[in-house]
């Protein structure tokens, strides 16, 4: 086994199976999909820190533990077609690909786009469609979807996203601000949309999804 096959054992032993994450699947997705791959070269070697890392100025890879549980508070199913919003350097993208049918990632980081979508097409993962775009828009025009994974803290939720649920789908994030969120799960049953708030997370927040400054006297 390779440095970087130890190093993601290791991780999958000691970051992510105590925090309560049990999922078979999700567990596999995490041995599988080489986190490396998706790290800036200068920093392949926190590849497999316990730790968020950096990857542009608006976007951070979540570090595993947090990521995994959000993975499987979404419950994708194989047959699943997922949107994975503001996808960053693909990585949440290759992971969903393990668990699902079709994945459509979105992107504003055109550079980022790029670089996700040639190391999704160096492993061969072919069920992947990178889209560069507005996060709070999605992609209505691959829709509607089984699951919507915003890979991050939001503020709060546009209207726009949860319209491009299937109905009985799930859009799973964590609302909050400053590294204090909570995740939650939102169920679409036709026009109506049920929470479940699930657990407290340390997701890095997206700057697409703060809330405009209001204006008081």
């Amino acid at each position: 086994m390779s440095e970087f096959g130890k190093a993601r054992q290791k991780m999958v032993d000691n970051q992510i199976r105590t925090t309560d994450v049990t999922s078979y699947r999700v567990l596999d997705a995490f041995l599988t999909v080489p986190r490396e791959k998706f790290v800036p070269t200068p920093m392949r070697s926190l590849a497999y820190s316990d730790s968020d890392i950096r990857i542009s100025d608006r976007r951070v890879m979540t570090q595993p533990s947090p990521l995994a549980k959000m993975l499987q508070l979404a419950d994708i199913k194989p047959d699943d077609i997922v949107l994975i919003i503001a996808s960053g350097s693909g990585y949440t993208a290759a992971l969903a690909s393990r668990l699902s049918n079709t994945v459509v990632a979105v992107e504003r980081d055109e550079v980022l786009a790029q670089s996700s979508e040639a190391a999704i097409a160096a492993l061969g993962y072919d069920n992947i469609a990178v889209i560069p775009g507005n996060p709070k828009e999605g992609v209505p025009s691959e829709g509607p979807y089984d699951v919507i994974f915003i890979d991050g803290a939001v503020e709060e939720v546009p209207k726009d996203l949860l319209d491009q649920l299937k109905d009985g789908g799930a859009l799973v994030t964590a609302e909050g601000r400053d590294h204090m969120a909570e995740a939650v799960r939102i169920l679409r049953n036709g026009d109506h949309f049920s929470r479940m708030s699930a657990f407290d997370t340390n997701a890095p927040m997206l700057a697409e999804f703060t809330r405009s400054p209001s204006f008081t006297l």
